[in-house]
């Protein structure tokens, strides 16, 4: 039987929090599964701090008395929705104060511990699964919660360590990540641009209120969205694997189901920003958008291999009036 052509292929996606894998790049992750890769989730924390969202569960013994246990099996949920491994990092929530990080968050949460430790589990679990791609978020986090801009330090200190065969032996055998992207689904690009299409439509966008606040984050860090996963026919997956976390989803909710029917309709692909590359191929353009259509593109396989350079995956559609291709960010 011919095997499917991402056998031996392994992505790891960091996150912050069960929840996070399911909201961010979770169709990319839905896809390259069914395709034959690995993907593991590295959630950082439990969510032990996360409120109840959703008003159904506001009632709920279970829910109110351990939210910790119950957003565990909501993650359970979710990663076998979209085909993955799933793994606990094992920091704890620092949930999200209104001020400042440095003196509102708890001692010995994840936001307080030294990168150099908080590394560790990190190091050990790219040391043993070997992936050759890493997600996780850029260095504002996607927005600003201490544990988002938090996994982007730790990821990329236990990416820089886990190839060094001086760090750390006792934490299995070095291996060298080929590529590292930061997700990039919460770009002010993406989601002013579905606004203005909709607007253009007449028809109501869900996005109205959202705008400035779209502006304002785009205005403190320029999004590269390198790279464009078509993955569209993932996206069910994906809503099936954010609707396990009850606790952190209303599924009623008009935001939830309009902004995700938006989407689909309007741009159904999800965009990651290149940040370091191993690989031995000709650089990307910095600053040019959708330059590849495939996290894997250029990488090694285990047998020597190398994935082609335009990488295995059909070109993502146009979702862009302008052009996709070779658009300055």
């Amino acid at each position: 039987m011919t095997s499917l052509p991402y056998h031996g292929l392994r992505l790891l996606t960091v996150h912050a929090h069960p929840d996070d894998e399911s909201s961010k790049g979770a169709a990319t992750s839905a896809k390259y599964a069914s395709l034959g890769a690995r993907v593991l989730i590295a959630s950082m924390t439990g969510g032990e701090a996360g409120d109840i969202l959703n008003p159904a569960l506001l009632q709920s013994p279970k829910a109110t008395r351990d939210i910790a246990g119950l957003r565990r099996e909501e993650m359970a949920t979710a990663a076998a929705a979209l085909g993955a491994e799933h793994v606990w990092v094992g920091h704890v929530d620092s949930g999200l104060p209104d001020g400042d990080f440095d003196n509102q968050t708890p001692p010995g949460c994840f936001y307080r511990v030294p990168d150099e430790v908080a590394m560790l589990p990190l190091v050990h679990i790219i040391r043993t699964f070997r992936p050759q791609v890493v997600t996780t978020y850029d260095e504002l986090g996607g927005y600003p919660h201490p544990d988002h801009i938090k996994n982007h330090a730790v990821t990329m200190a236990a990416v820089d360590v886990a190839g060094d065969p001086d760090r750390y032996p006792e934490l299995g055998e070095p291996w060298r990540v080929e590529k590292v992207y930061y997700n990039q689904d919460l770009s002010a690009k993406k989601w002013v641009t579905i606004h203005e299409k909709m607007t253009e439509a007449g028809l109501e966008s869900p996005f109205a209120d959202h705008i400035e606040d779209f502006k304002k984050r785009d205005a403190q860090r320029v999004n590269w969205l390198s790279t464009r996963i078509d993955c569209g026919e993932f996206f069910a997956s994906r809503d099936r694997a954010l609707l396990s976390h009850a606790t952190q989803i209303d599924p009623e909710g008009g935001f939830f189901s309009a902004s995700r029917k938006a989407a689909r309709t309007y741009w159904p692909t999800e965009e990651f920003e290149l940040a370091i590359d191993n690989t031995g191929r000709t650089p990307l353009t910095p600053g040019v958008d959708f330059q590849e259509t495939d996290l894997f593109a250029s990488v090694t396989m285990d047998d020597g291999r190398k994935v082609p350079a335009q990488g295995m995956l059909p070109a993502a559609p146009d979702n862009d009036d302008e052009g996709a291709a070779g658009e300055s960010a």
